[in-house]
């Protein structure tokens, strides 16, 4: 009976070791411009459109400039795809991946958009 107990809690181990690290190897923490130029790992980086460099496609993807909203710090964002559809109505733009070479090649994007629900001034 003590065998099997011990089965047990050895297999409740494995499995919650298992889920931890999975877990923890999908999380992708938000970061600044600079932290995210130095990251060897996927990243998400919140900032505002960079009005100075014209958003357009270039070799199927969609390239467009990020500001970081604190420090003023700049670049150069490459998503794989297309523009997203509220991209020009954007209030703060989320890019999700990996500074390469000379941009930041983001996989996933998340436009946030001012509510329609806020009251207008």
């Amino acid at each position: 009976m003590n065998r099997k107990i011990l089965l047990l809690v050895a297999l409740i181990a494995v499995f919650v070791g298992y889920a931890a690290w999975s877990f923890s190897s999908s999380v992708t923490p938000y970061v600044g411009i600079a932290q995210a130029k130095a990251s060897t790992s996927n990243v998400q980086v919140k900032g505002l459109q960079d009005k100075s460099v014209p958003a357009q496609m270039q070799d199927g993807n969609f390239t467009f400039g990020l500001v970081d909203e604190e420090t003023g710090e700049t670049m150069k964002v490459r998503y794989h795809g297309t523009k997203p559809d509220q991209f020009d109505e954007a209030h703060h733009i989320v890019a999700i991946g990996q500074y390469k070479g000379d941009a930041f090649e983001a996989n996933k994007l998340l436009i946030k958009c001012p509510s329609k629900y806020e009251q207008q001034k």
